[in-house]
């Protein structure tokens, strides 16, 4: 069995809807699906260019950590306000309806379990939990963050004007003179509980996420929301998929690296198209 090539057409959404209809499904998400929830994305159409900081930049030493997290600090303060947007909800309703088998996200967001997903594989981590890289200790980011207050009192409010990027952080020039909080445990060094570029995502989520993509091999389908899949985390289960005749329907803004290889384009809204998606499943 192989898949078909990419179909275009007037109306993609519906012939989404056609081809997911009667098909258990798993959703490989990506931040295209938050950016209604205001939490803006690395590659998306009018997306500027970002340069996140990598695993050996964090730990080449103090001032990097201290650039980090000054602009996480600020990031944090209005990213745990998000809530979840109607694609995180309907993507929730099809789980409870039996039509949704798993979320696959590369976000680091939260908010698929904020919208009551439970089945949720979080590729990247969580940006709300902290580890320390000496002992291991896993600790919640709020906890940290009443740390960060007490240590730099004034500093998010001082930097109200910042823009908000991506995973948590904000766009700081000035983060001389930020204090930076140790584990509370050994004194090691904190770090977000997320894979940052150059880290290998653990291999325990990449056996899962294989196995539910195998699991979709005869009825299932791949339906990816909000994902550029350029980097190799996310694509090379739509490879999986796409080697096992599984149909991928790919939904996005734009073009992505793994356009070659769906069944189906999608070039619309998360939101509006879950939602569309959910009430045709009846969920």
């Amino acid at each position: 069995m192989t898949t078909a090539p990419p179909t275009t057409g007037a109306a993609p959404v519906a012939q989404a809807l056609d081809l997911l209809a009667g098909r258990p499904l798993v959703a490989l998400t990506g931040a295209g699906l938050s950016t209604d929830s205001g939490i803006p994305d690395y590659r998306g159409p009018n997306s500027p260019a970002r340069s996140p900081m990598t695993i050996a930049e964090f730990r080449s030493g103090d001032d990097a950590r201290r650039r980090y997290w000054a602009r996480s600090h600020v990031g944090w303060a209005r990213m745990r306000h998000a809530s979840p947007n109607p694609g995180h909800i309907a993507l929730a309703a099809l789980e409870r309806a039996g039509v949704l088998r798993s979320v696959i996200t590369q976000n680091v967001d939260g908010l698929h379990g904020a919208a009551g997903s439970r089945d949720v594989v979080d590729l990247h981590g969580r940006i709300d939990e902290v580890v320390c890289l000496e002992c291991g200790d896993v600790t919640g980011r709020d906890l940290l963050q009443a740390r960060l207050l007490g240590l730099n009192p004034g500093f998010a409010e001082a930097a109200v004007a910042a823009e908000t990027a991506p995973d948590g952080d904000a766009v700081l020039d000035e983060t001389d003179g930020f204090v930076v909080a140790g584990c509370t445990g050994c004194g090691g060094v904190l770090k977000p509980h997320v894979v940052f570029f150059g880290e290998n995502v653990p291999r325990t989520r990449v056996e899962r996420s294989y196995a539910l993509v195998e699991g979709l091999a005869g009825d299932g389908a791949l339906l990816v929301a909000g994902s550029s899949l350029t980097v190799m985390s996310g694509l090379r289960f739509v490879k999986r998929a796409h080697a096992l005749g599984v149909p991928v329907v790919i939904l996005n803004r734009g073009t992505t690296r793994g356009d070659p290889l769906a069944t189906l384009l999608v070039d619309a809204g998360c939101s509006e198209t879950l939602t569309a998606l959910a009430a045709a499943a009846g969920a």
